[in-house]
């Protein structure tokens, strides 16, 4: 059972985190094309996909976490340092992909869409800039995870 668990939470963290951070680090610069070029209709259709990439998949990465803590309880690992660290990244990256990027990118879109109130577009166009480093940060937190799932203090691969 601990192996189709850890073959569930290792395949459902490629299957929906990976397209959130490549949609992600894709989002800014679309966008940003699409501040040049007004009225570009392809390149906003790939913001708006990008955006959507990142909603759907976050939603459905909720079974990462799920999968891994199941994984965790039958390992008898749920005290381990490495994994309690691990969580809490998680729970940061999350945090970070729902409460900075995503919400910036949906300002952004409004601005790109012509819909922006005109007093908050300017704060939107800055808030393209934010989102980079956000997108960054959130990138860097589950790039992390990932070197604390793989070399995790105390293993006993060997590896």
């Amino acid at each position: 059972m601990t192996k189709f668990l850890l073959a569930v939470h290792v395949l459902a963290a490629v299957i929906t985190i990976g397209p959130v951070t490549v949609a992600a680090s894709m989002f800014p610069p679309t966008a940003r094309r699409a501040l040049a070029g007004p009225g570009n209709a392809a390149t906003l259709a790939e913001a708006r996909t990008l955006h959507r990439i990142c909603r759907v998949y976050a939603v459905i990465a909720v079974v990462v976490p799920v999968f891994g803590l199941a994984t965790a309880h039958s390992l008898h690992a749920l005290g381990s340092p490495w994994l309690l660290t691990s969580i809490a990244l998680t729970a940061a990256a999350a945090a970070v992909l729902g409460f900075l990027v995503l919400p910036r990118q949906s300002a952004a879109l409004t601005v790109l869409d012509g819909t922006a109130d005109p007093r908050k577009a300017a704060a939107a166009l800055q808030a393209v800039g934010r989102l980079s480093m956000h997108t960054g940060l959130f990138n860097l937190l589950w790039a992390t995870v990932t070197v604390l799932m793989i070399v995790r203090p105390g293993s006993t691969t060997g590896a």
